[in-house]
């Protein structure tokens, strides 16, 4: 189908290198023979709409027995998006979810007031070889949401809505772009999307959202005749038309964006929230350990160990 059809092939650049607002090259880190790329928070760019954190985990090859344990952590003031490209998690929470994430699905898990999690990899991948890729990223709540009971939502593959046109492939994650609407409940205007682009293809960026951006996974795009190659984080400024172009060995991307927040966040650990006193609490109470007698309990079936709270 013609999914932009204002977008004619071989149509000029409407803007001028000036329109990236933000140009953000990940910060690498080793996590024990496991790589995690970091494009948000960056120094100059807290947020790009409600997204607060964006982690691109891998792509790491491990042998047979090895995999990822995420021991149970806590979170508040935030919902965590987990999508794999290679691997599987398993996903257990205080909620009581308990689910495996394959490639092309969605974990959605909204913490609100207070959530506990781990994610490992599964027993069955662990038979042998095993590879991990994808991306993890975290998106800040609105203030009328911060106190909500955590939930989680579970959303295959076969689910989410998939654009196809013109060497372009996408597969939209969250919100709502090109007409198009994900399943997952939103709690702030939002889009997300998995895109991969054949040589020379021509993506169009929504323009129904305040803030834009994209994360290139793999390949090159160029943006008003300049190029740049993976891996990159790169935000527009608002209301400019912004056409990329994938370069000759195509690219895979992920677009995301929405409203900007009402205001700045605090992050400390694994906690959102829009006010210091609510970091502080949070770690009094995972600190003292009552495990389902205040805003934290841990996963039903994964409760022998958990991650302290840092010093």
């Amino acid at each position: 189908m013609s999914w932009n059809p204002a977008i004619e092939p071989g149509c000029p650049d409407e803007v001028g290198i000036e329109a990236i607002e933000a140009l953000i090259v990940p910060r690498a880190r080793d996590i024990g023979g496991f790589e995690v790329r970091r494009a948000l928070p960056a120094p100059k760019r807290q947020m790009v709409g409600p997204f607060i954190f964006f982690d691109q985990a891998g792509p790491a090859e491990l042998l047979t027995g090895q995999g990822i344990d995420v021991r149970p952590h806590p979170h508040i003031g935030l919902g965590t998006v987990t999508y794999l490209f290679r691997g599987d998690f398993h996903h257990r929470d205080s909620t009581g979810a308990d689910q495996v994430i394959r490639p092309g699905a969605l974990n959605w898990m909204v913490a609100g007031r207070g959530v506990t999690h781990s994610e490992r990899t599964t027993a069955t991948a662990r038979t042998g070889p095993n590879s991990l890729f994808g991306i993890q990223t975290w998106l800040a709540l609105p203030e009328a949401h911060e106190d909500m009971d955590p939930t989680f939502e579970h959303h295959g593959q076969e689910t989410l809505p998939v654009i196809e046109d013109r060497g372009v492939s996408l597969r939209l994650i969250l919100g709502n772009a090109y007409g198009e609407n994900a399943p997952a409940t939103m709690l702030s205007e939002t889009f997300y999307a998995d895109v991969v682009l054949e040589a020379g293809a021509r993506l169009p960026m929504p323009d129904n959202h305040e803030d834009r951006g994209i994360y290139i996974v793999e390949g090159s795009i160029s943006v008003a005749g300049q190029n740049f190659e993976a891996p990159q984080m790169m935000v527009f400024r608002p209301g400019d038309k912004i056409t990329v172009v994938a370069g000759e060995m195509g690219s895979r991307l992920m677009i995301l964006g929405g409203a900007t927040l009402s205001g700045p966040r605090y992050i400390w650990w694994n906690f959102v929230a829009s006010s210091q006193e609510r970091i502080e609490a949070a770690k009094a109470e995972w600190r003292a350990q009552n495990w389902g007698k205040g805003r934290f309990d841990l996963p039903i079936d994964d409760r022998d160990e958990h991650i302290p709270l840092p010093d």
